[in-house]
């Protein structure tokens, strides 16, 4: 078949040859893109030893898919103090971990040097702390908010200590599927853009492709490619991480929840895809654990980490809230027959365990 030929040869595919990859049968696609995993990384999966912290859920937005934000399917408000704050990244650096991941709802009550305090204060007390922190979203939410340019607002990031910025907020580029599940939030072109000028300060950063709603495989496709186009331009990316979409405590009532057989195809065509993309990351929160391990057969490379907390998308009935025990990990890990490589957050190897 020429298409597989083609996947071999190692050429670029197009929007519509990249949508009948899904017509391949599941194996098929899984062999190609383990292929190119292990051409990339072997037998290695690669995990950090990480803390999220979600400082509030106050949201001017209201995004169809979400169940994190203070709302009538989730009416209990909070916004942490910085001391709360601080003291988490006191207990965690104490314990070993190396990166505290900060995301939360777009807050207009807290104020842009609120963010820009906590982060400052976080690198005064623990310069070693890798701080992850503020999605796309949230930049063009300060942006507006307070009327700067991305620009100000990356700069001031930069200045105040963040040192990547995870990917969130990409949800689907397709527009009209935008508007549908979170119009008024950052559009496609804002998100690239962000992440654009992020890069070409020498930065790095991850995306993130929301899939599993309402959205089509050629929609999926097209948000691929659009990424693929962005990083032969700054090469910023990092990582791709598909989450699977949760189903509970939201607006968006899908009937029907995406099937494992769906979603292993779509991590084995990103693989294939994103030629120019080096870490393709099975996020266990949204994925689960054990099928987050099936996706290093179907070209993921990545399970991200323990994570410790997670509140976002347990709101929405993923199984993360508390994490998963270090110990648990890396033996799953090896059980499944991989080598746990533990990474810092842009991939330089710390321990293999």
């Amino acid at each position: 078949m020429e298409l597989i030929e083609k996947v071999k040869r190692h050429e670029r595919l197009t929007l519509e040859e990249g949508t009948a990859l899904y017509d391949l049968d599941l194996f098929t696609l899984g062999k190609l893109a383990d292929e190119r995993r292990k051409a990339l990384h072997g037998r290695r999966t690669f995990f950090n030893i990480n803390r999220h912290i979600n400082p509030t859920n106050i949201c001017k937005d209201v995004c169809k898919f979400c169940a994190y934000s203070a709302s009538r399917k989730n009416p209990n408000p909070y916004t942490m103090s910085h001391e709360e704050i601080l003291a988490i990244t006191d207990d965690i650096v104490g314990r070993g971990i190396r990166e505290v991941h900060i995301v939360s709802a777009h807050n207009p009550d807290t104020g842009l040097e609120w963010y820009l305090d906590v982060f400052r204060k976080i690198k005064e007390r623990h310069p070693q702390l890798h701080v992850k922190a503020l999605t796309a979203a949230e930049v063009h939410f300060l942006a507006e908010e307070y009327g700067k340019s991305y620009d100000e607002i990356l700069d001031l990031m930069i200045q105040n200590g963040v040192d990547s910025m995870p990917g969130g907020g990409a949800e689907i580029f397709d527009e009209g599927v935008r508007d549908y599940i979170c119009k008024g939030k950052v559009n496609s072109a804002q998100w690239l853009e962000i992440h654009r000028k992020w890069h070409e300060r020498g930065m790095k950063s991850n995306v993130t492709m929301l899939f599993g709603h309402v959205e089509t495989r050629a929609h999926r496709i097209d948000h691929m490619l659009r990424i693929r186009d962005l990083q032969d331009t700054t090469g910023g990316f990092n990582c791709f991480i598909p989450l699977v979409y949760q189903s509970e405590n939201n607006y968006l009532n899908v009937k029907e929840f995406i099937t494992a057989h769906e979603i292993l195809k779509t991590y084995a065509i990103s693989r294939i895809l994103l030629d120019n993309v080096p870490n393709l990351k099975a996020y266990w929160v949204t994925s689960t654990v054990n099928l987050a391990l099936v996706a290093q057969e179907f070209g993921a490379n990545d399970l991200d980490g323990t994570i410790e907390r997670e509140s976002i998308n347990s709101a929405a009935g993923a199984k993360s809230a508390n994490g998963i025990d270090l110990a648990e990990f890396v033996g799953l890990i090896k059980n499944s027959g991989f080598i746990p490589l533990e990474r810092d957050s842009v991939y330089n190897v710390i321990k293999e365990w």
